[in-house]
């Protein structure tokens, strides 16, 4: 996000999930965003006024002819000068609304007068959420261009389980961080690699490294987030998958190897993120290998280089390579870019930063180095693709790009 603060509009609508609004206005506030809340009656009758402007700093309006705004047009006011609008939680009726332009009550009539993004973070039983008429809702405000987000599967106050479940705040707050990322990357396509690779040894093990993959799945976010269609390529990991990419799951190094290649012709940016065993070996045995006294030897054999590989193919896309290095980084980083013929070399310590949620880069380009301060990773992949970003367009410009 730049220095600049967010400046968010959070509305609250009548519903049990209004209390996790509470937690989100606390988290978004803590992360920096100026919030303004607007609620509806309905609102007021799960969760009072008063909490809300305890935890975001500033008084809370429910009604359309409050005379706290000196020009008496708060439904006008509210909405200029802010980068969105996030309703959370989004009723079944004000979802109705949304679709159809009803102005009836305060935040209503904002919605409707906004000149900045509208997100709804949906939440209600799952049979309302199912109902043909919700569906209908929920279609229509797709196609104005309002980004829902959730809701989710799970248990409800009402003891049912299905999905209507409002997201927790925790990832409402990731989403709507998302959301305020400038479209940098908009229209382009993005593949990236991440986690490690296993090559067997025989039936139940393998070699392999302790990447947690958390890197190369924060830089698929932050393209995505920067406008670009996305294809990871992910390792056996122990992390979610991202809904908003194409996931294609291998293991070996030769299984990621071909699927990058099946799906590069299309690419704008390939970026390697993941941590690529270096050999792999030789006749692994089908079955369990027994254990007993003596010495097992393993014939090993280099494993293809990904990325020397792409940046060989005639038009090859924008490449960018990963460095993990446990000493001498500067100097082993840049040599590395050098020897593959890279734009753009983004490297740390293996100390510093495997399995860990935060960690420090380096950016290495014709330019020098380019320090990252730590942070956490996802913080850090939006860096990474802003600087990208900028090496790309002027990649373009020159008179030997492809």
């Amino acid at each position: 996000m730049s220095d600049k603060p967010k400046r968010l509009l959070l509305g609250i609508t009548g519903g049990v999930g209004a209390y996790k609004a509470a937690e989100l206005a606390r988290l978004l506030v803590k992360r920096g965003i100026d919030v303004q809340v607007v609620m509806t009656q309905a609102a007021c009758q799960f969760i009072g006024p008063a909490t809300l402007q305890a935890l975001s700093g500033k008084p809370v309006f429910t009604d359309l002819w409050d005379n706290r705004i000196d020009t008496g047009m708060a439904h006008i006011e509210f909405t200029r000068g802010v980068d969105g609008v996030m309703i959370a939680p989004a009723s079944a009726d004000f979802l109705f609304k949304l679709a159809h332009g009803v102005a009836d009550d305060l935040l209503s009539t904002l919605c409707l007068a906004r000149s900045c993004p509208l997100l709804a973070a949906p939440a209600m039983n799952q049979q309302m959420w199912s109902n043909a008429a919700t569906q209908r809702n929920v279609a229509q405000l797709r196609r104005d261009g309002v980004t829902l987000l959730g809701p989710d599967y799970g248990v409800q106050a009402c003891g049912e389980i299905g999905m209507g479940r409002m997201l927790e705040p925790e990832a409402l707050v990731e989403r709507i961080e998302a959301a305020f990322q400038p479209k940098v990357l908009k229209d382009l396509s993005v593949l990236v690699t991440a986690g490690p690779t296993f090559e067997a040894i025989d039936a139940v093990r393998g070699i392999t490294n302790r990447s947690s993959g958390k890197m190369g799945f924060a830089v698929a976010r932050a393209a995505h987030e920067a406008g670009a269609r996305v294809t990871l390529v992910a390792g056996p990991t122990c992390l979610p998958p991202l809904s908003d990419a194409t996931v294609l799951p291998v293991e070996s190094a030769q299984q990621m190897l071909d699927a990058v290649e099946r799906a590069i012709d299309d690419v704008d940016i390939f970026i390697s993120v993941a941590a690529v065993a270096d050999y792999y070996v030789l006749n692994p045995s089908e079955q369990k290998i027994k254990k007993d006294a003596h010495i097992l030897t393993l014939e090993l054999a280099p494993n293809p280089d990904i990325v020397a590989n792409i940046v060989s193919r005639p038009n090859a896309p924008f490449c960018v390579g990963f460095a993990a290095e446990s000493e001498n980084l500067y100097e082993f980083a840049e040599l590395k870019r050098r020897r593959k013929n890279l734009p753009l070399l983004a490297a740390n310590l293996v100390q510093d930063a495997v399995g860990t949620d935060d960690s420090e880069l380096v950016l290495f380009d014709d330019e020098g180095a380019h320090p990252l301060a730590r942070a956490p990773k996802q913080v850090l992949a939006r860096q990474l693709i802003a600087h990208i970003a900028k090496l790309f367009a002027a990649h373009q410009q020159s008179p030997s790009a492809p």
